[in-house]
């Protein structure tokens, strides 16, 4: 039965091994996240030291595929480094197993059909307003209260428009999904935050900033929606074969 599933994944994806293709950095960030949460899991619920020991060397395999996407090579001190961290973060049973960190954004369109942008003070790079959900708040809760923090822009929410991936979207090097809610503006004035956002501004469709991450995925789907449009929500499909499919594919 099992070979039988392989047969069926080599004909979905065509040719497997006819081609030599070279992973790209978005497949070998989800690579080695994968790995790392396979192993601080196991960390966290096996009583084995048979077991701790490999998977500890799992997480070293996992930091050096981390290496090699950040620096195309990386040396001892760094995989070491982050094998550390991954350590520190096991927990035991439950809390220990590792999930996607969850973050929410805002999609804040005013009524000349511009779009709300921050750009981040850690990157440089613009997105929609985003921060990680706090317990306590619901996810719409986070959302009003993340605008208003870091753009000074008071809101309020309409509806969830997309959930996606933050690394196959490629807006994080850290495993999250991101919830994307759409909102209108019900007040408050343009205020950058001063630690997290360089500058913060209204954007129309034709005149965005850059760069602007992931706008190629969410960009047509966004307008639509702050354009009244009756969108469905976006999700990230199904790569068939889940680990060998296109990391692009929508």
């Amino acid at each position: 039965m099992v070979g039988g599933l392989r047969k069926t994944e080599a004909r979905r994806s065509g040719s497997v091994g006819s081609v030599e293709r070279q992973a790209s950095t978005k497949q070998l960030l989800r690579w080695s996240e994968a790995l790392a949460g396979i192993a601080r899991t196991g960390l966290g619920f096996t009583k084995s030291l048979y077991e701790q020991e490999r998977f500890e060397e799992v997480l070293r395999v996992a930091a050096e595929i981390r290496a090699t996407a950040d620096e195309g090579g990386g040396d001892g001190e760094d995989v070491e480094g982050k094998v550390e961290e991954w350590l520190r973060s096991v927990g035991e049973g439950v809390p220990g197993y590792v999930t996607p960190k969850v973050a929410v954004g805002a999609a804040v369109g005013n009524e000349k059909g511009e779009i709300l942008l921050i750009k981040r003070a850690d990157s440089g790079v613009w997105l929609y307003p985003t921060g990680w959900a706090d317990v306590g708040y619901s996810a719409a809760e986070v959302v009003v209260k993340e605008v208003e923090e870091e753009t000074g822009i008071e809101v309020e929410v309409v509806r969830l428009i997309a959930v996606l991936d933050g690394l196959r979207l490629g807006i994080s090097r850290v495993p999250l999904y991101s919830l994307v809610f759409q909102c209108r503006p019900v007040g408050g004035q343009l205020r950058p935050h001063p630690l997290e956002c360089a500058d913060v501004g209204w954007f129309a469709p034709d005149r965005l900033p850059a760069p602007l991450a992931g706008a190629e995925r969410w960009g047509d789907h966004v307008f639509a929606a702050l354009a009244g449009e009756p969108v469905e929500v976006l999700y990230d499909s199904v790569r068939l074969p889940t680990w060998r499919g296109d990391p692009d594919q929508l």
